[in-house]
């Protein structure tokens, strides 16, 4: 039995959706999209209030039932408010910069890094304040879509294990390992 499921979701001011053939379109004062769902699951729109509706309570239509209702809710969210993600980007020399709309990074490669949003993507940077760590911002509303790109931009430059460096997610921990210690044991000295 989803327990997701069966949740409504209801419906912010300024967000329509209309259900055309197996595809689900969700206007919003932040933009449109468009996703298909599956055939059997159906959608009650009533009242501001939509529902998500499965046939039967097999194991395949109770993980539907659950993934199209997160579905559906994370693009009412995404047209309403919209979806950020925000990379702190840790080394010295490192900078990150926004040129017309294009990313320019500089993470310790001998070259910089250009990279072009996609369509429904923007990107910010800045410098935080208290701990002089660049940052940028990953904005859009498809969460899928911001999270892919935010995903890139990380494998780009890693965190590394012993000082640290490189793009991480804001709050990621990075297990750190002790470098080696040199002369340790009396090897090499007599």
């Amino acid at each position: 039995m989803s327990r997701i499921g069966k949740r409504p979701i209801t419906m912010p001011k300024g967000v329509e959706i209309s259900v055309n053939n197996g595809t689900v379109t969700v206007k919003g004062p932040k933009g449109t999209l468009i996703k298909s769902i599956h055939p059997d699951m159906a959608l009650n729109i009533a009242d501001g209030v939509l529902t998500v509706e499965r046939p039967s309570d097999s194991q395949q239509h109770n993980s539907l039932h659950g993934l199209r209702r997160t579905l559906i809710a994370n693009m009412v969210e995404g047209v309403a408010n919209g979806y950020a993600r925000i990379l702190d980007v840790h080394g010295v020399g490192f900078r990150t910069a926004v040129n017309g709309k294009n990313l320019s990074l500089s993470v310790g490669f001998s070259h910089g890094v250009e990279l072009a949003p996609p369509p429904g993507i923007e990107y910010e940077v800045g410098i935080e304040q208290t701990t002089r760590v660049p940052f940028l911002v990953v904005k859009g509303i498809d969460k899928e879509l911001v999270g892919q790109v935010a995903a890139q931009i990380r494998s780009i430059r890693k965190p590394e294990p012993y000082k640290g460096k490189g793009i991480r997610y804001r709050g990621e921990q990075v297990r750190r390992k002790v470098g080696k210690s040199g002369k340790a044991g009396g090897k090499g000295k007599k």
